[in-house]
């Protein structure tokens, strides 16, 4: 009722300056009375608590070396999981690799069977938008797999199926709306082709860019060393074949201090801790989720957790839930009643960040317990 009214009396409030004439002063404090009465109103309309889901890497099936690896038709990557995924009021992934139709292989490899550069077909992205991904981190190692034309031509069709990306130099970050809240989303690795995770100026100025256009901040991250002897968060820079991979614990909580309300770290092909910090939720890697036959998926590296996060219109976390779903190699996710990512992402936090004092309930409901 009190909306409709205000309503109303804006309405004859415009009428009558239309009737009459203004100084350019007095228009100009009209106009930002009329913003602030707009922006109140979108903060009406929008959710008080937003459901956020969020997912590791996603490579569909590649065309190089050849055909091979690409999937048989007549199944959707996210066929079993999408009764999960369509809950979400937002929804996150780390696309590993290219969607795009063109380029040749960027990368010096002299046995092609053992390079590892994927160059999913463009039209994969309707499997993307179909299943609800509205945003996506194009920031890692496999971007540049095809050169220039990959990457562009990844982020022609991501914007054709109109899914937010960021994490390259031509699109550091993306503003959104959805559901009456604006979105900030970022994304960095330590990789040529993107936005530096080492440049921890740089980052907190994008944030601080963001934070005083939007409601909420995403921040997204491919960092951390890989595989299954590294799923502990070290708290320091870590290095994987010679490589900076980034100190994630530094970075992560830099964010948070810039502005920042929800950390989502992939990259190290395994599942680590979630952390909750100055009341905003950090996941350090949510490991593998849709990656077909050119990944190895044994043991631990087969989970795929699908995080969800309840957070309040400012970003501060209220409450999540982490789905338990399993890859096999060549078979897409599907949900696992062994509940083996819960289990394995629980016992991390607990061993990596008692201090965050998270709480796991055996049905994947995760919250922070309070102080008394």
């Amino acid at each position: 009722m009190q909306k409709a009214i205000l309503i109303v009396l804006l309405l004859g409030f415009s009428l009558s300056v239309q009737s009459q004439k203004f100084s350019k002063e007095t228009i100009d404090s009209i106009t930002t009375i009329v913003k602030d009465f707009e922006a109140e109103m979108k903060k009406l309309s929008a959710p008080s608590h937003i459901k956020i889901m969020a997912v590791g890497d996603i490579m569909m099936g590649t065309n190089f070396p050849n055909k091979s690896y690409l999937p048989k038709k007549g199944k959707d990557p996210f066929d079993d999981v999408n009764s999960i995924l369509k809950q979400a009021d937002l929804l996150f992934g780390n696309l590993e690799g290219t969607l795009t139709d063109e380029g040749e292989n960027a990368k010096r490899c002299s046995d092609p069977s053992k390079c590892y550069s994927f160059r999913s077909p463009e039209f994969f992205g309707e499997y993307l938008e179909d299943s609800g991904f509205d945003v996506m981190s194009i920031a890692n190692n496999h971007i540049g797999d095809f050169g220039a034309i990959g990457i562009k031509n990844t982020a022609k069709t991501l914007k054709k199926h109109n899914i937010a990306y960021a994490g390259i130099f031509a699109q550091k970050s993306t503003i959104f709306e959805k559901n009456g809240i604006t979105y900030g989303f970022c994304a960095f690795a330590p990789n040529k082709d993107c936005v530096k995770i080492h440049n921890l100026n740089n980052a907190k100025k994008i944030v601080k860019e963001l934070k005083e256009k939007v409601d909420i901040i995403i921040v997204s991250f491919h960092g951390g060393a890989e595989g299954a002897d590294h799923t502990h968060v070290p708290r320091k820079t870590e290095r994987f074949y010679g490589e900076d991979r980034g100190n994630v614990y530094l970075f992560a909580h830099t964010m948070i201090d810039a502005g920042a309300d929800i950390i989502l770290g992939h990259g190290p092909h395994v599942s680590r801790a979630f952390e909750i910090y100055n009341n905003k939720f950090i996941a350090y890697s949510l490991g593998n989720f849709c990656t077909y036959s050119r990944f190895n998926l044994t043991g631990i590296k087969g989970y795929a957790p699908i995080a969800e996060i309840e957070v309040d219109q400012k970003g501060n976390f209220i409450k999540g839930k982490l789905h338990s779903a399993k890859q096999i190699d060549e078979i897409y996710p599907f949900m696992d009643t062994k509940k083996n990512a819960l289990k394995e992402i629980k016992k991390l936090t607990k061993e990596d960040f008692p201090e965050s004092k998270i709480v796991f309930e055996k049905n994947g409901s995760f919250r922070q317990q309070k102080e008394n």
